[in-house]
């Protein structure tokens, strides 16, 4: 019987395992995950809610939510999408939602509706799971010209020999040592989501917990400029939210290069410019000019935000806006359209981790997600230097390339028999 070994039991792991097994009935899949139980990252997305992929239909839009792998992934999404996602659970019985942003997760609100899914499909498929089992090392055994065999040793001393082997196996640093091990050149991990540090001079810190919609951050790193728009949220050590963790994505290697130094720019009134905020300033001055700056704020900011604004301008709330005088209000401009904030460091986003770097994509042929340099083997999920925005973009390129791995192994397999 032609046997396929898949190391990793993540979200792209199963979905290929499961994949193949559908394809190929006659095949044996061993799938194994290095921990006490697969699927750990599935567990805690989204907060446990597991955000399973995201509403874009469209593969040109949908690829620019990835800093990097958006080229590969252009003609991959051609073929397997977030609506073929959708249909995918939907037939095993698990019902997705859409949220106002965009992400999709299942009607549940809970991720162990996903690990369930996954599980039960596999074991339905046939595919064995063999957890607690780390490989420590693959070696490639002369099969065919056109393919290898391969060789994997667990840590335990147990040797599996397959036909075809495929890496899932996230962002650790194993599997790049095994793929490296196998012939291919690893672009340095290091981490793409991430929250941003601010020092506690700067008082922000103060504001935690204060949320805004649709702010602009712009980012100065060196002579570089990077600039994103989303919601933002005060923390306990600087600023997060889906505007910062964009920034932190598509900024990763070049905030890397200057450890995490910079300088950021907050625009509270985005969309609009400073002299739109001025002139809007001006017309308050005349048409609330007996009420106190500091109870009757623009644009329904945060009251909170709106204070700490006027302190950092030593501007006096009790103070009428008639009163205002042109330096100050020429402050409090600048305090909402161009707040600037030394950037000193990165944090943590939750218990997810996402990485840029892995396995270079152009040693991989994304129609199949077979290797360029090793006959037989095959890649899946973030072990690829792929990374997309928050929102559940990795997820779906997880999705996306477990499920081109399993067509491409499958193929090749039934080609063997």
């Amino acid at each position: 019987m032609l046997k396929v070994i898949i190391i990793g039991g993540g979200a792209a792991g199963f979905f290929a395992a499961i994949t193949a097994a559908e394809q190929v009935p006659q095949g044996e899949i061993l799938l194994l995950e290095a921990g006490a139980a697969p699927l750990a990252k599935v567990r805690i997305s989204g907060g446990g809610r597991c955000n399973v992929t995201h509403a874009c239909f469209d593969p040109a839009t949908l690829v620019q939510a990835y800093p990097r792998g958006h080229k590969a992934l252009r003609g991959a999404f051609s073929r397997f999408q977030p609506r073929d996602t959708i249909a995918w659970f939907k037939q095993r019985g698990v019902a997705l939602k859409t949220e106002v942003d965009g992400r999709l997760f299942p009607v549940t609100d809970n991720s162990q509706t996903i690990i369930d899914c996954l599980e039960q499909a596999a074991a339905a498929a046939g595919v064995q799971v063999q957890v607690r089992s780390p490989v420590i090392a693959v070696e490639t055994i002369a099969a065919s010209p056109q393919a290898n065999g391969f060789k994997v040793v667990t840590r335990e001393g147990q040797t599996i020999h397959s036909d075809r082997l495929l890496l899932a196996t996230g962002s650790s640093p194993v599997g790049h040592r095994l793929a490296a091990s196998l012939g291919h050149p690893i672009i340095p991990p290091i981490p793409s989501l991430f929250s941003f540090t601010i020092p506690a001079e700067t008082g922000l810190r103060a504001l935690a917990g204060v949320s805004v919609t649709g702010v602009q951050l712009t980012l100065q790193v060196g002579q570089d400029h990077l600039t994103q728009i989303g919601d933002l949220l005060v923390t306990h050590w600087g600023l997060s939210g889906p505007a910062v963790l964009k920034l932190s994505a598509w900024g990763a290697r070049l905030l890397h290069q200057h450890h995490y130094k910079g300088d950021l720019w907050v625009n509270w009134c985005y969309p609009r410019s400073p002299e739109q905020v001025k002139a809007m300033l001006v017309e308050l001055k005349i048409q609330a000019g007996r009420k106190q700056i500091a109870n009757y704020r623009p644009l329904n900011l945060p009251q909170r935000l709106w204070q700490f604004l006027l302190q950092t301008q030593s501007i006096d709330g009790a103070k009428r806006w008639a009163d205002l005088s042109k330096p100050e209000l020429v402050a409090i401009v600048k305090a909402l359209t161009q707040n600037q904030y030394p950037l000193r460091g990165k944090g943590a986003f939750k218990d997810e981790f996402v990485t840029c770097g892995g396995v270079d994509l152009k040693t991989v042929d994304f129609k199949t997600m077979a290797s360029r340099c090793c006959p037989g083997l095959y890649f899946a999920g973030e072990i690829l230097d792929i990374d997309g925005i928050t929102g559940g973009f990795n997820f779906q390129s997880a999705w996306t390339t477990g499920w081109l791995a399993a067509q491409g192994l499958s193929r090749s397999l039934i080609d063997l028999s």
